[in-house]
C-alpha cells in the first residue's frame, strides 16, 4: 500500500526560507528608511541650531568689538589729557596754549545696548549657544563696560563741569588725569583680555569678525539706499506741490 504524504506548498522548494529572508529584508529596509528619516532630521536640526549659534556669537563678538574701539578711543583721549597737564606742569607757559585743547579732550563710550539687552534677557539665546564659559565672559564684559561709562567717562563730566579745568592754571593742574587714566587703562585691560578668551572659546578668527563688519556694513548702505529713495519721493512731492501752487495763483490773479 503506497501513502503518499501531503506537503505544504510552504515548506517545498525551500519556500520557507524564502519567506523569511523576504520578511528580514523587509525589516531591515523599514529600519534603515526609518533611520535615514529621522538622521537626516536630525542633521538638519543641529546645522539649522549651530547656524543660529553661529549668528547670535558673530553678533555678540561684533558689538564687543564695536565697544572696545570705543573704549579704546576714550582710553587715548584720557591719555592725550594726561600728556598734555604734564606739559603744562613742565611749562607753566605752555597752559594758555593748551587749554583750549584740554576742552575737546572729552572721553565718550559710545555704544548701543541692544545687542546687551537681547543676549541677557533671552534664555532661549543663551541656551542656543550652549556655552556657559562664554556667558558668563559676555556678562562680565558688559558689566565693565557700563563701570567704563559711570566710573571713567561719566565721572570725568562731571568733575570738568564742576572743576572747570580750563579756567586756570591751579585748576588745570588740580584735575586727576593721572587717577581717570589708570582707571580707564585698568578696564580696558580687563575688556580685552574677555573679548580674546571669547573668540578662542567660540574659534572667531579677526577674519570673522572683519567679513561680519563688512556684512553688517553692506545691510546698513541698503537701509542708507532706502532713506534716499524716501527722500527722493519727499522730493517730487514738493515739486508737484510746488507747481499746484503755482496754478491756484495764477487762477486768483485771472
Amino acid at each position: 500500500m503506497n501513502i503518499k504524504l501531503h506537503t505544504p506548498k510552504s515548506l517545498k522548494m525551500g519556500s520557507g526560507m524564502a519567506t523569511m529572508k523576504q520578511f528580514l529584508m523587509s525589516i531591515v529596509a523599514t529600519s534603515i528608511s526609518i533611520a535615514l528619516t529621522f538622521g537626516t532630521a536630525a542633521f538638519l536640526d543641529n546645522k539649522k541650531k549651530q547656524g543660529e549659534k553661529r549668528e547670535i556669537v558673530m553678533m555678540v563678538m561684533y558689538d564687543m568689538y564695536n565697544s572696545l574701539k570705543s573704549i579704546e578711543k576714550a582710553d587715548s583721549t584720557i591719555q592725550q589729557a594726561m600728556e598734555m597737564q604734564l606739559q603744562i606742569a613742565e611749562d607753566s607757559s605752555k597752559f594758555e596754549t593748551l587749554r583750549y585743547n584740554f576742552a575737546l579732550l572729552m572721553p565718550k563710550a559710545d555704544y548701543t545696548e541692544t545687542t546687551e539687552r537681547i543676549f541677557s534677557s533671552s534664555i532661549e539665546t543663551i541656551n542656543t549657544v550652549g556655552n556657559v564659559l562664554f556667558t558668563e565672559n559676555v556678562a562680565e564684559f558688559y558689566q565693565i563696560r557700563e563701570l567704563y561709562k559711570t566710573s571713567v567717562c561719566d565721572s570725568i563730566a562731571n568733575e570738568i563741569a564742576r572743576s572747570q579745568p580750563f579756567s586756570s592754571l591751579k585748576s588745570s593742574l588740580d584735575f586727576y588725569y593721572s587717577f581717570y587714566a589708570v582707571m580707564s587703562s585698568g578696564y580696558l585691560r580687563d575688556m580685552r583680555h574677555l573679548y580674546a578668551q571669547c573668540k578662542q572659546m567660540m574659534e572667531i578668527s579677526d577674519e570673522d569678525i572683519d567679513a561680519y563688519r563688512e556684512q553688517r556694513q553692506q545691510i546698513d548702505k541698503g537701509m542708507m539706499g532706502d532713506d534716499a529713495s524716501g527722500d527722493s519721493l519727499v522730493n517730487r512731492f514738493l515739486q508737484i506741490q510746488g507747481t499746484i501752487e503755482e496754478a491756484k495763483a495764477k487762477l486768483k490773479l485771472e
